[in-house]
C-alpha cells in the first residue's frame, strides 16, 4: 500500500484510522520504508519492536480504547532511555550500551499507545548547534544535504522534516530543539522547566535540560505536551503544577505581544530580521497589541550559559568511567591507566572540551570568578524575564542568527558554533517556555523561523498564538 506520508499530523493521522484508510502498522512500514532509504543519517537504531508495537495500537484502536496518540509513529533522541534499545547518546563511550528502563515522559507517551519507530542521531551527550558532534556521523538538512540541521537534536528534527516520522523527542538545553526546529523548518517546543520529568533522559546541564517535542504542526506538540507533562516522583525538579487543558481554543488577539529591542541588532541575517519583522507587521495588521520591550541583560546571556553548562557537564559526565557501563579498557592497566584511555577514547572533541571548561570554571580560585558571578547573572536574566511578562504575554524573536549553514563551515571555531544559540539560551536559563515554527524561507530555499517566549508554565499561550501564526501562513 502506497500511504502519502508527506508532513502528516496527528489529526490527519487519527481520520484515516477511523476512515480505515489506512492502519498503524501499514503508516509504521510506510516510515521505516522511507528510513531505508534516507540519506540524511537521521536514525542511530531502528526499534525492531515497532510493527509488534503498531500491531497491539491497531488492537486497541479496534476495541475502541485509543487515546488521539494511539498508533502514532515517534522517533527519539538517542539520549532517551527505552528499555531495551541502545542509548548511546551519540558517543563512542555508550556506543553498545542498552537502557535498563523507559524514561517517563516516553512511557506516558508509550502508555497513550504511541509507537517508537526508533532512536535519532544527536551531537555527543546533546553538545553541539550542528549535529556534526556525533560519534555516528554529521546528520544532513533534509532541505539541503550541504547543511546543518542544528543541533543537538539535529536527528530528531530532520527525521521529521524529512517525513521519516510525523512526531519526535529531543531535548533543549540552550535552544537544542528550537534551533534546529528552525533550521529543518519544522516546529519545536522547550517546555518551562519542570514541566516534563527529566527521568531517564541522560543528563547533560541537569538544570538546563527538558525533554521536548518536534512535529509538522503547533498543535502536533501541544498533544504531546499534554501526554508528557506532569509531576513525575522520580524526578526532584518536576513540577506539580496543574496540567491545563493545551488544546482548548482561546482567543489569540487578547494576548499582548512584545518585542525585545536586543533581539534586532545588525548581526542577524537580513533575510531572517526581515522575515520576522514582517511577520511582526502583520499581527499589528491583524488587530494584535505589540509594544517594544527591552531585556537588558540579554548580551550577558550567552556567556553565562557557556560557564553554568560546562559546569554542570563536568560533573554529570564524571560517572562515565567505564567501571559500571560503556566503553571498557584492558583489564590489565591500573586504575588511573584505564580511566585515562576510557575517556580519552571515549569522548570526542566538543565533549572533552566542555569537560575540561567546567572542570577549570569549578576548580578552587575559579569558581567564585566565573560560577558565582554566571550565576548571579541568571537571577538577573530571570527577574528581567518575570517584569516583562507583567507587561506582555508572549515574546516574539527571531530563533536564529542566520538560517541553515554549511556542513563544516563553524567546526573549526567553537566560539562562532556558540553564537548559534544566542536567541534560545535565555530561554534555558530563565526557565521558561518557548516554542519555534516556520514562517517563510531565504533565497537558498532555506526555513526561517520565528520564536515565540512566554513565562513558565504558560505554554498554553504558545500554542494560541503560534496556531493563529500557523493558520495564517497556511490560509
Amino acid at each position: 500500500m502506497n500511504i502519502d506520508i508527506q508532513n502528516l499530523s496527528i489529526d490527519q493521522i487519527q481520520q484515516a484510522f477511523k476512515a480505515k484508510k489506512f492502519s498503524s502498522e501499514q503508516l509504521t512500514k510506510a516510515y521505516l520504508n522511507n528510513i531505508k532509504k534516507d540519506k540524511t543519517n537521521s536514525f542511530i537504531t531502528i526499534n525492531k519492536q515497532a510493527l509488534a508495537e503498531a500491531k497491539e495500537a491497531d488492537q486497541r484502536i479496534k476495541q475502541g480504547k485509543g487515546t488521539v496518540l494511539t498508533g502514532i509513529p515517534l522517533a527519539v533522541k538517542d539520549i532517551i532511555l527505552y528499555e531495551g534499545l541502545k542509548a548511546t547518546a551519540g558517543s563512542k563511550i555508550l556506543e553498545n550500551y542498552i537502557a535498563s528502563y523507559t524514561a517517563t515522559a516516553l512511557q506516558r507517551l508509550k502508555d497513550a499507545g504511541m509507537v517508537v519507530i526508533g532512536k535519532t542521531n544527536c551531537d555527543e551527550f546533546a553538545m553541539g548547534s550542528s549535529n556534526e558532534n556525533s560519534y555516528f556521523g554529521p546528520v544532513l538538512n533534509p532541505r539541503d544535504h550541504s547543511k546543518v540541521p542544528g543541533g543537538s537534536s539535529g536527528g530528531s528534527a530532520a527525521a521529521v522534516a524529512a517525513n521519516l516520522a510525523p512526531v519526535a523527542l529531543g531535548t533543549d538545553t540552550g535552544g537544542s530543539v528550537r534551533q534546529p526546529a528552525a533550521f529543518c523548518g519544522v516546529v519545536g517546543l522547550k517546555p518551562s522547566y519542570g514541566r516534563v520529568s527529566r527521568y531517564g533522559s541522560m543528563a547533560m546541564a541537569s538544570s538546563l535540560d527538558q525533554i521536548a517535542p518536534l512535529a509538522n504542526t503547533v498543535k502536533d506538540t501541544a498533544y504531546i505536551l499534554q501526554t508528557m507533562a506532569g509531576y513525575d516522583p522520580k524526578d526532584a525538579t518536576s513540577s506539580n503544577k496543574e496540567v491545563p487543558k493545551y488544546i482548548a481554543k482561546k482567543e489569540a488577539k487578547k494576548l499582548r505581544l512584545g518585542v525585545p529591542k536586543e533581539y534586532f541588532s545588525d548581526n542577524i541575517n537580513k533575510e531572517v530580521k526581515e522575515a520576522v519583522e514582517q511577520q511582526i507587521e502583520a499581527l499589528k495588521s491583524k488587530g494584535f497589541k505589540v509594544k517594544q520591550v527591552s531585556l537588558k541583560y540579554t548580551d550577558y546571556a550567552l556567556a553565562a550559559y557557556y560557564l553554568l553548562m560546562p559546569a554542570e557537564v563536568s560533573s554529570n559526565l564524571a560517572r562515565y568511567d567505564g567501571l559500571l557501563y560503556g566503553l571498557m579498557a584492558d583489564k590489565k592497566l591500573s586504575l588511573e591507566e584505564w580511566y585515562n584511555t576510557v575517556r580519552s577514547q571515549g569522548f570526542g572533541a566538543e565533549t572533552k572540551r566542555r569537560i575540561m571548561l567546567g572542570t577549570y570554571i569549578l576548580s578552587a580560585g575559579y569558581y567564585d570568578a566565573y560560577y558565582k558571578q554566571a550565576q548571579k547573572v541568571r537571577t538577573l536574566i530571570k527577574q528581567d524575564f518575570s517584569r516583562v511578562f507583567k507587561e506582555v504575554d508572549v515574546l516574539i524573536t527571531p530563533a536564529t542568527p542566520s538560517t541553515a549553514f554549511a556542513l563544516g563551515a563553524k567546526t573549526q571555531d567553537p566560539l562562532q558554533m556558540y553564537l548559534s544559540d544566542i536567541f534560545t539560551v535565555s530561554a534555558n536559563i530563565a526557565g521558561i517556555c518557548g516554542l519555534v515554527l516556520p514562517i517563510a524561507k531565504d533565497g537558498n530555499n532555506l526555513p526561517i523561523g520565528v520564536q515565540l517566549l512566554a513565562d513558565s508554565f504558560a505554554e498554553d499561550k504558545l500554542f494560541t498564538l503560534g496556531n493563529y501564526i500557523e493558520n495564517e501562513h497556511r490560509g
